[in-house]
């Protein structure tokens, strides 16, 4: 995980890029698929 932010934080650095941005939008939707996750999985615990 850390390899992919040293290598967009490099990429960023040589110019206007968008890798940053496609980068931290993909870490954003992983952690917020893993909270709806979450958030399904203790729902459904609480009620059975």
């Amino acid at each position: 995980m850390s390899d992919i932010i040293t290598l967009a934080a490099e990429a960023g650095s040589e110019g206007t890029s968008a890798w940053p941005f496609i980068v931290g939008g993909g870490i954003l939707l992983v952690l917020f698929a893993l909270m709806a996750g979450l958030l399904m999985f203790g729902k459904g615990r609480e009620h059975s």
